[in-house]
């Protein structure tokens, strides 16, 4: 885990998200927790990575989901020096989707 994120205050909200049971539990959850321009932005990083992993250009990007390019370029950022989260997510999905 990040240095930076390593509190336990962070550690907390993972545990509870580890909790969560369904897809019900989890939109009211999130709903709860953050407004919805926070909400937006969190998922419109998570399709921007998904575009990204699928090799999709920066300019279709912006225009089918209107992310500036200084999104598209953070996330990218996380994908090539991150933690690899998006990607096991994106397994993760792509496993339940073959089920």
């Amino acid at each position: 885990m990040n240095r930076k994120l390593n509190t336990s205050s962070v550690e907390f909200l993972y545990r509870a998200v580890l909790k969560l049971e369904n897809m019900d539990e989890c939109a009211a959850f999130f709903e709860d927790l953050c407004t919805v321009p926070e909400l937006k932005a969190m998922s419109q990083r998570l399709i921007v990575a998904k575009m990204l992993s699928e090799k999709r250009v920066y300019k279709d990007i912006e225009n089918e989901t209107g992310a500036s390019t200084a999104t598209i370029s953070r996330v990218n950022r996380s994908l090539t020096y991150g933690c690899d989260g998006y990607t096991k997510i994106f397994q993760r999905l792509e496993d339940d989707e073959q089920s």
